[in-house]
């Protein structure tokens, strides 16, 4: 089990239950909140998620890049497949099986909304499956990562709880869509030369360090702006705006982007970043729930 877990990257596997804490919520707000539905979201997106992180370690296996990362907490893997303590093979089943649960508690869900819920069932399953092998070595893992761990778990669970998306729902995609952008973004610097061996080709390859770190600065900085633009077009309440708290998270890998990219990220820096993403998404939606109990 603890194999099992180790190519899941379990702790990780946080990000979704604040993914659909934050939609669920948003749904609630726009007068619309099912538990049974939540849940079910929550299953079938831990489960895509345990999915793309396992066939990513199978991938990175394949092509020799595990067996060269510099490992953190954080990033280069988990290191179970190098060890022997999980066969390949064994855990490219794990993955589908996975992927086929994702897949199956999205059907259920399909079968009870309609056909708004297509493009998300869609883009979804491109993600989870296309990641490694595809997205990752075309400069597209980093957007793909976005919508598929950030913008379509919260928007989509917000549309399964009546079959509805409204404003708020979206707007509360979009800081959950450049926190995972950056989430993959910061972590891909300390595999820089383990990536490059393996073939892929993500934007530190492509822009360098220092344009890389650019990117990350920007996308970062668009959480908090994406939050008080979302108040201000009257999407989200005045409460939304404490979500931007969590951005000062952003002040250890902002001040290592401007002034050192080129030296290895500091584990601080990396931990402040896992931090800043669960922090916003739950926090947005603790925001939601308030409004809704202020009525």
């Amino acid at each position: 089990m603890k194999a099992f877990l180790g190519v899941a990257r379990a702790p990780f596997l946080l990000l979704p239950f604040t993914l659909v804490a934050a939609g669920a919520a948003a749904g609630a707000y726009e007068g619309a909140f099912r538990w049974s539905r939540t849940v079910l979201a929550l299953v079938g997106l831990v489960a895509l998620h345990a999915a793309v992180n396992t066939l990513n370690e199978v991938s990175d296996m394949r092509r020799g890049i595990d067996l060269h990362t510099r490992r953190t907490p954080f990033s280069g893997g988990s290191g179970t497949l190098p060890s022997g303590r999980l066969a390949p093979r064994a855990a490219l089943v794990f993955g589908l099986a996975a992927a086929a649960l994702g897949l199956a508690v999205g059907l259920v869900l399909l079968g009870a909304i309609g056909w708004p819920l297509v493009p998300f069932l869609a883009l979804g399953a491109v993600s989870v499956l296309a990641y490694s092998d595809l997205f990752a070595r075309m400069g597209l893992g980093e957007l793909f990562a976005g919508l598929g761990l950030g913008l379509l778990p919260v928007a989509g669970t917000a549309l399964v709880q009546d079959g509805r998306l409204g404003a708020a729902a979206v707007t509360a995609g979009l800081p959950a869509f450049f926190m995972t952008f950056n989430l993959l973004l910061l972590n891909e610097f300390p595999d820089e030369e383990a990536d490059r061996a393996g073939g892929r080709r993500n934007l530190v390859l492509i822009l360098g360090r220092r344009r890389a770190a650019v990117v990350y600065s920007v996308m970062g900085l668009l959480v908090p702006v994406s939050l008080v633009l979302g108040w201000l077009a009257g999407w989200l309440p005045a409460i939304a705006l404490a979500a931007a708290v969590p951005s000062l998270l952003l002040v250890r890998p902002l001040r290592w982007a401007f002034a050192r990219p080129d030296e290895p990220v500091p584990i601080p820096a990396l931990a402040s970043n896992v931090v800043w993403n669960l922090a916003t998404n739950s926090l947005l939606a603790a925001a939601f729930v308030i409004a809704v109990r202020r009525g």
